[in-house]
């Protein structure tokens, strides 16, 4: 026979079970973007989380494994929801591109996942093995998913034909230098600076399309 007096607590330590690796990577995410990756400990995260740091092992083995989990929770797991919409995208190139510069700020460059790419230059000669990680599972499917656009614009004889190699940089250079100015100078400049992160990036959008729609 169950008691019913202990269930609900059964269940809510069933509950709480299940909401701390997300409640792990949060608490990661904010360390190893307020503090770096060198000097982010285990033991803080634990803390921050609520928990033991035992109790963090029994989820990620290792600091480096933790780091890798926040980067496929926060980044790596959006690429296959772009890559539906880049397949399924009705309108022009051009304004699949206006689009894609939106979408990214709202779900990467303007929150705290935008630290991780500051983090990762900062930092990747210290540890090789997180710079590789992060080249094969984030530049390459962002590079990969730039050019499906500027492919899709050229084939349709939107775009002129341009050295896509280069191209997909002048695409990345807007969002690169947003993620740097937000966990850099934004950071330190006063409340109310003239410098709207939607308007910039907007205007970078019709800056490129002028170099390239035929």
């Amino acid at each position: 026979m169950i008691d019913s007096a202990s269930a609900p607590s059964s269940s809510k330590r069933e509950r709480r079970k299940e909401a701390r690796p997300g409640e792990l990577l949060d608490a990661a995410l904010d360390l190893f973007v307020e503090k770096g990756y060198a000097a982010t400990r285990v033991e803080e995260v634990a803390a921050r989380a609520g928990v033991s740091k035992g109790t963090l092992f029994l989820y990620f083995p290792s600091k480096e494994e933790l780091f890798k989990a926040v980067v496929r929770e926060n980044i790596v797991g959006r690429f296959a929801e772009w890559r539906d919409e880049l397949q399924h995208f009705e309108g022009s190139t051009a304004d699949m591109l206006r689009y894609g510069f939106r979408t990214w700020w709202a779900s990467i460059g303007s929150t705290r996942a935008s630290g991780i790419t500051k983090l990762i230059m900062s930092e990747a000669c210290n540890f090789p093995d997180l710079a590789l990680f992060y080249q094969q599972e984030v530049i390459v499917p962002g590079q990969q998913l730039i050019r499906s656009l500027l492919e899709r614009g050229v084939a349709r004889g939107e775009f002129r034909p341009v050295n896509l190699d280069y191209a997909v940089y002048s695409v990345l250079a807007p969002m690169i230098f947003l993620m740097l100015w937000k966990h850099s100078v934004s950071a330190c400049v006063p409340a109310g600076a003239d410098f709207n992160p939607e308007d910039y990036i907007a205007h970078q959008a019709e800056t490129l399309l002028q170099g390239l729609l035929a």
